[in-house]
């Protein structure tokens, strides 16, 4: 019989720092741990280091989930430094092309299993049905509950087709918050009417589809629970579970994150996850080893003490080893450039006509993207760079890079010659021709190149 100490680390999913496997989490991953999950810091060496990273895990533990958010577009960790060659979920559902996504789902899965990755925390689900998110934005495939739902259940299709197990995110729906969970408690205050008609209809698609697995959102939803975010809450995941009949593996979100353990600590917020229904946690980037072994104190003490049961947890180890066992053999496919880039040109948004550029400069606002996207290339390579609320004239031309301008009042746009939204295409009342693309990718960038010069713009 498993011992309560292997089960409690088989529902784990921590990450560490670096590009190569610490001799402590080898021992972890030995012992049962049940995976790790790749951020920035593991993937910053390039694809042949993630390759020899993966063999090393596997080595340890052959059984271990090996994770990524690998989205497309904004989110990218294996294209951290050049930027993604997909497009991105936005501007997926823009060109609103279903075997373009199940490509790009595809492409995507068939490079992450090249690398050793089984599991991608992508598609996101989220209808991004409020313009402020600070955090879902053209990560989403849209507001429309129904296109976002059948391209959702595009991209998981061909993900699933590539080997790599699909994991729709954030449950039940984080796109009607004005909050990142990253560093607060958004609330989504809608009845339930409502998160059926929008909230849950890309999730039921995936799940129609057969997804491997649900990431849980920290967000409150008061008609379901008043007190507890979703990733801690019975009800909300027992919406999942009854509402929609799913029974593959729910995934939490990182528990490192303010709305699952602010006030409480990471091992506590665990233990709530499991016994809420969750059967595999993301811990974190960067964490400790020492943390794991707190955290898996924590889960036998929580069953010591009855507020866990042992079943609990042979029931999440159980739908993991399921995932597991199901993965479809790795397939390659390459990504169609050309596809891609036509994609591209069809989200293009332009609004006005655009000036002769003859001359003209390209000038970014530096933003700081959120914690998702992280530090990773976006819009084309400026020729200057200016602060939020800095002047932006010059002596040519100006076609200003912006991200998500809607959201910050402080970025001026008169006196540019045209606009290039790089983020969500949000409310506009400037004078100023815009070009929207939803969200950066190398086609994006492409696609944008073809437009400014038309116009006459040369480098």
């Amino acid at each position: 019989m498993t011992s309560l100490e292997t089960l409690a680390l088989r529902v784990q999913l921590p990450a560490f720092a670096g590009t190569t496997l610490p001799d402590d989490y080898a021992d972890l991953l030995a012992e049962g741990l049940g995976g790790v999950c790749y951020f920035g810091s593991n993937t910053a060496d390039g694809l042949w280091p993630v390759v020899e990273l993966s063999t090393a895990i596997k080595a340890a533990n052959p059984r271990a989930v090996i994770a990524v958010d690998e989205e497309g577009g904004d989110v990218t960790r294996l294209h951290a430094l050049d930027g993604s060659p997909v497009l991105g979920p936005a501007a997926l559902g823009a060109a609103d092309d279903l075997v373009l996504t199940r490509d790009t789902g595809r492409a995507i899965g068939a490079e992450m299993a090249a690398v050793g990755i089984n599991l991608d925390f992508g598609p996101v689900a989220d209808v991004n049905s409020n313009p402020d998110n600070p955090v879902i934005g053209t990560r989403s495939f849209g507001t429309d509950p129904v296109r976002a739902a059948a391209h959702v259940a595009a991209w998981v299709t061909g993900l699933q087709e590539a080997g790599v197990a699909a994991c729709a995110k954030h449950f039940p729906g984080h796109g009607d918050t004005a909050q990142d969970s990253h560093l607060e408690l958004p609330t989504v205050d809608a009845d339930l009417a409502t998160l059926t008609e929008r909230e849950l209809v890309p999730f039921a698609a995936a799940v129609e589809v057969g997804i491997a697995s649900v990431m849980t959102s920290h967000i409150v939803v008061p008609v379901l629970d008043a007190e507890l975010p979703g990733t801690l809450s019975a009800p909300v995941l027992g919406l999942l579970r009854d509402r929609l009949g799913y029974d593959g593996v729910i995934v939490s979100d990182a528990l490192d994150m303010a709305g699952a353990s602010a006030g409480r600590g990471i091992p506590e917020a665990a233990v709530l996850s499991l016994a809420a229904g969750a059967d595999l946690l993301c811990i974190g980037p960067e964490k400790p080893a020492a943390l794991v072994r707190e955290t898996q104190d924590a889960i036998v003490a929580a069953v010591h003490d009855g507020r866990l049961t042992r079943g609990r947890l042979e029931e999440a180890v159980a739908r993991i080893d399921r995932m597991l066992d199901q993965l479809g053999e790795p397939t390659a496919y390459d990504v169609d450039a050309d596809a891609q880039l036509d994609g591209a040109r069809r989200a293009l948004m332009v609004e006005g006509e655009l000036p002769d550029l003859k001359g003209a400069e390209i000038v970014s606002v530096a933003t700081a993207a959120n914690i998702a996207i992280g530090e990773v290339p976006w819009g084309l390579a400026p020729d200057r760079l200016v602060a939020p609320g800095e002047p932006v004239l010059g002596d040519r031309p100006v076609v200003l890079q912006v991200r998500d301008a809607h959201r910050r009042p402080e970025i001026e746009v008169d006196g540019a010659a045209v606009v290039v939204e790089w983020g969500w295409p949000g409310p506009y009342d400037g004078s100023v021709p815009r070009i929207c693309t939803r969200g950066y990718s190398r086609p994006g960038a492409a696609a944008v190149t073809e437009l400014l010069r038309k116009a006459g713009w040369k480098r």
